[in-house]
């Protein structure tokens, strides 16, 4: 199936004005920084993460700590045998401090159907309670499925279902900017793109 690019949504400077404006409204909203944790949804999630706290940490006071979440074992829309669903999870979490008490703030490149947010909600709580949840995202697309609703956003996308949000990211794909896509043949990527 070939994928065209149909529009640029960000260039690298508006993704760097989203992620600037986004690690403010985190500062504002928190009062500071103190018990405040990122964690970054993988892949992409992490590397936004991490350019949040750097983003931070140079007009506030002290250093915000990035975690990083894998999914993968919670999602709900993984096929799945009866037996793998009483097996217990694989930890997918590598956060440097306890998260018990502390407001954490959950970090993913899109925001679509829902499914990873509330897995990753479900991994972090493995992990353990907050005392609060709160989520980040670059872009917002829509097509809830769940009743999940992000507290930063870089930027609202109204998308059909047959597009894609790519995210491309410096770290990853060696450039900052984010696209709609549309698949040649007019078939749908799978949920979650």
């Amino acid at each position: 199936m070939a994928v065209a690019e149909k529009a640029v949504i960000l260039d690298a400077q508006a993704v760097r004005r989203a992620l600037v404006r986004i690690a403010h409204e985190i500062v504002e909203r928190n009062k500071g920084t103190e018990d405040v944790v990122l964690v970054g949804i993988r892949t992409r999630g992490v590397h936004l993460a991490q350019r949040l706290s750097a983003m931070i940490a140079s007009f506030e006071e002290g250093t915000v700590p990035v975690g990083s979440l894998d999914v993968t074992h919670y999602r709900d829309d993984r096929e799945r045998s009866g037996e793998a669903r009483r097996e217990p999870r694989i930890q997918s979490a590598d956060i440097p401090v306890s998260v018990i008490n502390r407001r954490v703030v959950l970090v993913d490149d899109v925001l679509y159907t829902g499914r990873t947010v509330r897995a990753a909600m479900d991994a972090l709580i493995d992990v353990g309670r907050p005392r609060s949840i709160q989520l980040a995202v670059l872009i917002d697309r829509g097509h809830r499925e769940l009743p999940i609703r992000p507290d930063y956003v870089g930027k609202n996308v109204p998308t059909s279902r047959e597009e894609t949000v790519a995210v491309r990211l410096q770290e990853v794909d060696g450039v900052d900017r984010v696209v709609i896509e549309e698949a040649g043949d007019g078939s749908a990527r799978p949920p979650g793109c």
